[in-house]
């Protein structure tokens, strides 16, 4: 991507949006990061107006999990497991850098961005309610899975970051991606965060219980080491297995992913089924998803059709500029999903006023 780790600053570093790599990246940024603070000040006044401290275990949850998974992934050296990780991939350079060049401020704010999407999409349609726990932690993943693999197969093709095809734990691929982050990443680790937020918070807000400032605190702090843990247990069958080759590796990671989606779809067309014949099946109402879901497939709608052409134009996986390509047609299924999920979001916003005004139930308010 035209640098080294040498050209690059400090803890923390700055630099016009006008001048990095191309006018996709400060789009990105803006798009990620301005929905991130957003979704955190909702957090607040929602648990300070209704009492849900659901949706700030979400976005503090999913901020201690990036902050234990992300660090060893840059510096496996400083963690001393070196010898068995080694680089998987670099960042391109944005307007804010962390840590020497490896972390922008994109990445640190699209963790809680999307996890907030995925899980309040989940929650709006009544999964939890109907299903329980696991089948919304499946909900969600699939959920999280759409939107995220919208980013994930057009990000190496517009130089946002760049895979480390000879490590092996990025094999097999699929298309520009690697399977572990089409698996793991993008549909796990979300259900893991969502098994914890619903077990340690939602569950309890559900009951109507209503919790302290301190009692989030360390009830996010376990949520986030939970939940990496559990993005290293949900993955073990295609860890272990997987020894025997990538190819096998690949085929149980699409078997996992495929068992989990099967469980989310199911639990949210059901879900969303009984919603539009009794409104009262609904989960709370979090208007800033329901537009700010919108505001991200537009976005990446416009970001894909400029991409398009030079897309079409690739030779062998690869654009005249040698930038690899993503796969068009499972993106084009995660649009799919994500617009059908965000759609189902929005049932009975005029149907019965009595549930949709409710604020203590929905939370009608968006940002006032």
């Amino acid at each position: 991507m035209g640098f080294s780790c040498a050209d690059t600053g400090d803890l923390v570093e700055f630099r016009s949006p006008f001048a990095l790599e191309n006018w996709t990246l400060p789009v990105l940024e803006l798009t990620i990061v301005l929905g991130s603070v957003l979704a955190l000040v909702y957090a607040v006044r929602r648990w300070r107006r209704h009492g849900d401290a659901t949706n700030l275990a979400i976005w503090f949850g999913a901020t201690a999990y990036l902050f234990v998974i992300e660090p060893p992934l840059y510096f496996p050296g400083a963690f001393g497991i070196d010898g068995y990780v080694d680089t998987m991939f670099a960042h391109n350079l944005f307007t804010v850098e962390f840590l020497w060049g490896r972390l922008p401020l994109y990445i640190v704010a699209i963790y809680p961005l999307l996890g907030t999407i995925a899980f309040e999409t989940v929650r709006r349609i009544g999964v939890f309610r109907r299903y329980g726990i696991w089948a919304g932690a499946c909900a969600v993943g699939l959920v999280h899975h759409a939107f995220y693999e919208i980013f994930d197969h057009i990000g190496p093709q517009l130089r946002w970051w760049e895979w480390a095809l000879d490590n092996p734990i990025n094999q097999p691929m699929f298309a520009s991606v690697p399977m572990g982050s089409v698996v793991v990443f993008a549909a796990l680790w979300p259900m893991s965060l969502a098994l914890c937020v619903q077990f340690m918070i939602g569950r309890h807000v559900d009951g109507g219980t209503v919790f302290t400032g301190p009692q989030i605190v360390w009830r996010t702090v376990v949520i986030g080491l939970a939940a990496s843990v559990g993005t290293f247990v949900l993955p073990l069958p295609a860890t272990v297995i997987g020894l025997a080759g990538d190819t096998v590796r690949g085929v149980v990671y699409a078997a996992e992913l495929a068992v989990m989606a099967a469980v989310g779809a199911a639990a949210i067309w059901r879900s969303w089924s009984a919603a539009r014949a009794d409104p009262t099946a609904l989960g709370p109402r979090n208007p800033l998803v329901e537009l700010y879901a919108v505001v991200y497939l537009v976005v990446f709608a416009g970001l894909w059709a400029a991409a398009l052409p030079d897309y079409l134009a690739a030779r062998d996986g690869m654009t005249a500029e040698g930038d690899p390509i993503g796969s068009l047609p499972y993106t084009l299924i995660c649009f799919v999903v994500a617009a059908v999920c965000t759609a189902a979001t929005w049932t009975d916003r005029s149907k019965n006023r009595s549930v949709r005004e409710d604020p203590t139930r929905h939370g009608s308010e968006l940002l006032t």
